[in-house]
């Protein structure tokens, strides 16, 4: 039988700190072990770029992406929204461009861009994810600007 009982609120405050957990302190330290602590063996993050590994493996692999493409890395968050076993957070994602991201030279340019993540948690651990993330802005600041939609790439280029 399936209930629709509000879950305690400690338990409430328990997954909302683990979700920003995850993003105050996991990603910017880079922390292969502890982001293996925080998600579920069948994590499914449903935001992966293409020809990223699934389950825990894709999560590691953006996170360790991302710590080699940005220095100062941190996320700020502004708010967040918990309802049953699911977290919304609200967030600024800042720092500097000092490595190679994705095809992009370091452009040593800092970068601060908005971005919504939906958790959906098993206990204490993520199992899925969503994402909504300006990253438009972020390639701007990095001074890539995005071709506009519907514009043909010039042949060898």
């Amino acid at each position: 039988m399936t209930t629709n009982a509000p879950i305690p609120v400690t338990e409430t405050e328990d997954i909302t700190a683990a979700a920003r957990r995850v993003l105050e302190e996991i990603f910017p330290a880079d922390d292969e072990a502890a982001m293996r602590a925080a998600v579920t063996d069948d994590f499914v993050n449903h935001e992966s770029p293409e020809g990223t590994p699934p389950g825990p493996g894709g999560v590691l692999f953006y996170m360790h992406a991302l710590a080699r493409a940005f220095s100062d890395q941190r996320w700020t968050i502004h708010r967040t929204v918990t309802e049953g076993d699911t977290v919304v957070v609200y967030c600024t994602h800042s720092g500097r461009h000092t490595g190679d991201f994705f095809g992009l030279s370091a452009t040593g340019r800092p970068f601060s861009y908005k971005q919504v993540h939906i958790l959906r948690m098993v206990g204490d651990r993520g199992a899925e994810h969503w994402a909504v993330r300006d990253d438009a802005t972020m390639m701007r600041q990095l001074g890539a600007e995005p071709r506009p939609a519907g514009v043909p790439v010039a042949a060898g280029g």
